[in-house]
């Protein structure tokens, strides 16, 4: 029997393994698929569990999309680019690392018919899945993309792979036509950004990364306010589709079981 797992820390909220098993399922493949909280110190045992086919793939979550790097043999080019990975398998005795983020959030933002040519995008945050969300926002054209980071510091990698960011000082809320929220701060239901975004305006798309729970405090407040809102659920499916497929060669159903599924 194949093992796959998704690492992170946290993961408690992880629901890959019920979307994977159920696709595993649907497709009769001999495979189970698990997740597993680990500290950074044991990424390099699983990767030599990848090597010896005890683990068939990994999916690579909060906090570990670029530390994990430096332990692969090879990129993707949009892993490369973006240097940041959630997908890992063995291809010719080699561990390469691929970027299913990107596609993910490209059609789960086409899912909700929206057009981000010439819009003005806000990113709160600068982790792992920034640069793919960076990264596709550019190819849909937007006009603009600012970050806002506590940490300041924390933007310099963004900005030396995306010389034309905008970076603006955390709390500060500069005009948007959509602000995506990529920090954990929502994994738990009190969790609070503390930013003040009474002045925004109405027509705002409020988007969040976060899919569990299925509504964050920062979605509560854009919806209070009057604006769209949507968590990152089709994001994570289609990243997902999108591993599923690197590992199996099957591109699996996405249907109303599925989104099921994930609104349990």
């Amino acid at each position: 029997m194949k093992k796959f797992i998704v690492i992170g820390n946290p993961i408690k909220h992880s629901l890959s393994p019920q979307l994977h098993n159920y696709w595993i399922k649907k497709n009769n493949i001999n495979a189970i698929y698990e997740k597993k909280e680990i500290k950074e110190e044991e990424i390099s045992s699983i990767i030599n569990q990848i090597k010896k086919k005890e683990i068939n793939g990994i999916n690579v979550t909060v906090p570990f999309k670029k530390t994990i790097i430096r332990h692969l043999d090879e990129l993707s080019e949009e892993a490369e680019d973006t240097q940041s990975v959630n997908t890992v398998c063995l291809e010719h005795n080699k561990v390469v690392g691929y970027n299913t983020d990107i596609k993910g959030f490209e059609l789960g933002i086409k899912n909700f018919n929206i057009d981000l040519k010439n819009k003005i995008v806000l990113i709160l945050g600068s982790g792992g899945v920034v640069s793919s969300i960076i990264y596709a926002l550019k190819k849909m054209k937007v006009s603009k993309i600012i970050i806002s980071n506590r940490t300041k510091e924390n933007t310099n990698y963004l900005k030396k792979l995306f010389e034309d960011l905008i970076i603006v000082d955390w709390g500060e809320i500069p005009e948007f036509d959509i602000v995506i929220n990529a920090t954990s701060v929502g994994l738990k239901k009190e969790d609070n950004l503390k930013l003040n975004f009474s002045k925004v305006g109405k027509n705002k798309f409020f988007y969040d990364v976060i899919y569990n729970p299925s509504e964050t405090h920062f979605l509560k407040t854009g919806k209070d306010l009057e604006n769209k809102v949507e968590n990152g659920k089709y994001m994570f499916i289609y990243q997902a589709f999108a591993s599923f497929k690197l590992w199996h060669g099957i591109e699996p159903e996405i249907n109303s079981e599925v989104i099921k599924l994930l609104d349990r």
